[in-house]
C-alpha cells in the first residue's frame, strides 16, 4: 500500500477496536487497510492506530475533520501517518525489547513529558523530529544535537511522550535504528553535585552520563531542562546586583564543576548579610 495515504488516529481509548475506527472513518472515502495497534506481549490496545484511504484528498478531509471528535470517550487526534521503508534488521534491532505503554509512562513521573531519541548519526533535523513525534501529541519544543546524533523532544503531556517512546523506540530513522527514552526532569537535575556525591555521577544520570560530560554541557541543560546562558554571564550580573557572588558560585556550571565551594557559598553565611538570606537558595526570613 505504498502508494495509498495513511492517517494517523491517537488516544483511543483501550476498548477501541480496529473494526471500530474503521467505522468511524468509513464516510470519509474508501479504506484501503485501518487497524489499531496492540502490544505484542498483552495483546491490549496501545491507544493509537492507522487508517489508510486510496485517495489523498479522502485522507486529508478525514485528518481536519476527525481531529477533536470523541470516538469511545476519548477526543482522537489525527495527522498524517509518518511510516518509513523497512530496513534490514541489525543485531541491536533484533535484541530490542518491545517496550508497553504500563511499563513507560511508569518509568518516570506525571511531570515528565521530554523525550530523549538518540542514533541518528547523520541527516538529523529539527523538521525530521517534529515528523517523526508530530503524530503522537503536541510537540512544546525539540532540540536537536547533530553533531552527537541525538535530540530532545517535549511533549505537552507526560503520556503523549510515552506513546512516542513506545511507538519510536527501536524503529529506524533515515537509516539509522534509534533508542528513545525518558529525558532527565528539571528537578533531578537541580543539584547534579550534590546527586554525584550521593549516588555516583554516572547513576545519578542513569543511561545519559556519558552525554553529560562536562560542565558546559551540564549548565546548558539546567533549569528548564534544556539551556541557560553560559555561567560568566550569571557571575557578572551576580556581581552587579551586590549578592557577593564568584563565578563559582554555582557548582553546576563552569570551570569549577565538582569543587567544593569556597567559605560563604553555597548556602552558608557570608559577612554583612541579612539574618535569613542565604546565597544559594536565596531564601529569606
Amino acid at each position: 500500500m505504498q502508494d495509498h495515504f495513511h492517517v494517523f488516529v491517537g488516544d483511543l481509548s483501550p476498548e477501541i477496536t480496529t473494526e471500530d475506527i474503521k467505522a468511524a472513518f468509513a464516510p470519509f472515502g474508501r479504506i484501503s487497510d485501518a487497524r489499531v495497534v496492540k502490544d505484542m506481549a498483552t495483546g491490549k490496545s496501545k491507544g493509537y492506530g492507522f487508517v489508510s484511504f486510496f485517495n489523498k484528498w479522502d485522507a486529508e478531509n478525514a485528518i481536519q475533520q476527525m481531529g477533536g471528535q470523541w470516538l469511545g470517550g476519548r477526543q482522537i487526534r489525527t495527522n498524517w501517518a509518518t511510516r518509513k521503508p523497512p530496513a534490514p534488521k541489525s543485531t541491536y534491532e533484533s535484541n530490542t525489547k518491545q517496550l508497553s505503554y504500563d511499563e513507560v509512562v511508569n518509568q518516570s513521573s506525571p511531570s515528565n513529558c521530554t523525550v530523549y531519541c538518540g542514533g541518528v548519526t547523520s541527516g538529523l533535523t529539527e523538521q525530521l523530529m517534529r515528523q517523526t513525534f508530530s503524530p503522537f501529541g503536541q510537540i512544546m519544543e525539540i532540540r536537536v544535537f547533530p553533531d552527537k546524533g541525538y535530540s530532545f523532544v517535549r511533549f505537552n503531556s507526560h503520556e503523549s511522550a510515552a506513546h512516542a517512546i513506545v511507538s519510536v523506540n527501536g524503529t529506524t530513522i533515515e537509516g539509522h535504528v534509534v533508542k528513545c527514552y525518558w529525558g532527565k526532569e528539571t528537578l533531578d537535575m537541580i543539584n547534579p553535585v550534590q546527586q554525584q556525591n550521593q549516588i555516583g555521577y554516572p547513576q545519578a544520570y542513569g543511561q545519559w552520563g556519558q552525554w553529560y560530560g562536562n560542565a558546559q554541557q551540564i549548565g546548558q541543560y539546567m533549569p528548564n531542562g534544556w539551556q541557560v546562558p553560559a555561567y560568566g554571564m550569571y557571575g557578572q550580573a551576580w556581581n552587579q546586583q551586590g549578592f557577593n557572588q564568584t563565578q563559582s558560585s554555582a557548582p553546576w556550571m563552569g570551570p569549577n564543576y565538582g569543587v567544593q565551594p569556597p567559605p560563604g557559598q553555597n548556602g552558608s553565611m557570608l559577612p554583612n548579610q541579612p539574618a535569613g538570606y542565604r546565597v544559594a537558595g536565596y531564601e529569606t526570613q
